[in-house]
């Protein structure tokens, strides 16, 4: 959002700098200008013409510099006062109000009268005598400054600042952008359009505001309709990232009837992107010829496509052409060994978006190859730990499991496993969200506390994932009161729901009565009988007896 600056920038900022520069010269020593006074500190005796600027030059160094330092003309001064209709803007050669003209033709001399009783204020303590400041050469003490030298303070918004509203920044941006013919700047005020559809606030429907609701979605409509058509005439121009964009958005639903995919209209401009040299383009070309969205399927020509996006680098083209080798898929024959060539200089280029061959190559140290890829846990956790760190559910929920029973030569880290277990569940990762479960069941001092309702969070959010045992967990929590209020009927309905999915467990305590729920719900072969020093091997041996895990 944009900031409209309806208060003058105030000049603390300036200021220090300016009092700060050392004098070299005693004579013509005097007080800084006060910001409110546009008098003269020089000279005392009123003007009587203009002086022109051929005999008001100063004829030492210093007076230069004293000109460039506080003359108004400099950018850093900053004055309230209104200019003199006939000043020039430049006091120090005609001294404000107080200049000091050339006398019988002679040049105007460096002024050297200097009243303290006029430079004496609040702010400035008046000067020592000239023979005092002569002797040491330097200039009266200022005061210390009010705060650090580089103040940011004059870039904040005053008090009378304003956000702009979400249409008047359109409006900003739409006038920008209409200014210039670069395809560049334009691609992006397209981009904003379409981002910014996404945000326009759309009230909530009542029955009252049913119109307002209506007016607002209109809007959104045209936001989108004026981003994808600026998009269209830079596509026909030849701007491959416009004809890429437009591909996508297309592929999205995103300016479509209906807003449904539209891989007939997608397809066309991913492959005339990607002839202009677009990596991505021929990256989703070759995904669409594999997948026959919006064109036949053919895994040659997909795999043309893939070949072309690989020799750009881009990370997902070479996982797919790895894969691919390695499990003879897109007509090639199997070739391990090329295919972990794929994987290595994937990994190698991994970003966010396309992580997938760091996983894929811990997993295949994890069990080796034969005369290809050798096991070496300790690699493998390393591709694991990269891949989590760019948030890679799979490989977060793995090192989870790893640091949590001891696998792959990792010690049992109860800090460690909580982490990624948290990686992962951010992204819904459901087994991940389970995993939690168990953990705030029990609890890891100085780590985790222990919390029901946590638990029983966590477990929803895993059934909700569609995880059976999840699904089951929820029922048990619901029957036996645990974390939440005890609820026989809702606790059936995820028992079904569970059953459904193939949980035996789930399909037995259906069997049971259900007009009584289970007993013992502390006692041996209960979920709360799970405590931290029941096995020393870590939660798989507290697993075994528990009624959830």
């Amino acid at each position: 959002m944009a900031y409209v600056q309806q208060q003058q920038l105030p000049s603390s900022a300036f200021d220090q700098q300016q009092y700060a520069r050392p004098r070299h010269s005693s004579s013509r020593e005097f007080a800084p200008p006060q910001p409110t006074n546009r008098e003269s500190q020089y000279s005392v005796t009123p003007p009587r013409a203009r002086p022109s600027r051929e005999t008001a030059r100063p004829s030492s160094q210093y007076q230069q510099q004293t000109q460039n330092n506080y003359g108004p003309d400099h950018e850093d001064y900053d004055d309230h006062t209104p200019p003199d209709p006939e000043d020039d803007n430049d006091d120090f050669f005609n001294g404000g109000n107080s200049p000091n003209p050339p006398m019988n033709g002679q040049p105007r001399q460096a002024r050297s009268s200097y009243n303290p009783a006029s430079a004496a204020s609040d702010n400035f303590p008046p000067y020592q005598n000239s023979s005092s400041i002569a002797t040491h050469s330097i200039r009266a003490p200022s005061p210390p400054p009010q705060g650090p030298i580089l103040d940011h303070s004059h870039l904040r918004p005053g008090k009378q600042a304003a956000l702009l509203s979400h249409e008047q920044t359109l409006e900003l941006y739409r006038a920008n952008a209409k200014k210039t013919q670069d395809p560049e700047l334009q691609f992006e005020f397209a981009v904003f359009l379409l981002d910014a559809s996404k945000s326009l606030p759309i009230p909530q429907p009542t029955n009252a505001n049913v119109m307002e609701v209506e007016k607002a979605l209109e809007k959104r409509d045209e936001i989108v309709r004026e981003g994808i058509s600026l998009l269209k005439r830079l596509a026909d121009r030849g701007h491959a990232a416009s004809q890429y964009f437009l591909a996508d958005c297309y592929a999205n639903g995103i300016g479509t009837p209906k807003s449904k995919q539209d891989f007939d209209r997608a397809y066309p401009l991913f492959v005339l992107a990607a002839k202009h040299g677009h990596p991505d383009a021929a990256y989703r070309a070759g995904t669409c010829c594999e997948n026959g969205w919006g064109c036949r399927r053919e895994s040659a020509k997909a795999l043309q496509f893939f070949r072309k996006a690989a020799a750009s680098l881009h990370p997902g083209a070479m996982y797919r052409l790895g894969i691919a080798e390695l499990n003879g898929e897109l007509g090639l024959s199997k070739s391990p060994k090329e295919g972990v060539k794929w994987l290595k200089r994937s990994a190698e280029h991994a970003t966010a978006e396309f992580p997938h061959a760091l996983h894929e190559l811990a997993l295949l140290h994890e069990r080796g190859i034969d005369n290809v890829l050798f096991v070496d846990y300790e690699y493998s956790t390393e591709l694991l730990a990269q891949a989590a760190e760019l948030g890679y559910a799979p490989s977060a929920y793995r090192l989870g499991e790893c640091y949590e029973y001891g696998k792959m030569g990792c010690p049992q880290d109860p800090a460690l496993s909580i982490h990624y277990y948290n990686i992962a569940a951010q992204q819904n990762h459901r087994d991940a969200c389970f995993a939690l479960t168990a953990w705030y069941l029990v609890g890891s001092p100085g780590v985790l506390p222990q919390s029901d309702t946590e638990a029983f969070l966590w477990a929803q959010k895993a059934a909700e994932g569609g995880l059976a045992k999840a699904m089951y967990a929820v029922g048990y929590f619901l029957e036996v009161g645990i974390g939440t209020v005890a609820n026989m009927q809702e606790a059936i309905t995820f028992y079904k729901r569970a059953a459904e999915l193939g949980d035996k467990r789930a399909a037995q305590r259906l069997k049971g009565s259900q007009s009584q729920p289970m007993h013992q719900p502390g006692g041996p072969g209960a979920v709360l009988h799970r405590n931290s020093d029941s096995d020393a091997n870590g939660k798989g041996g507290k697993d075994k007896d528990c009624v959830i895990m």
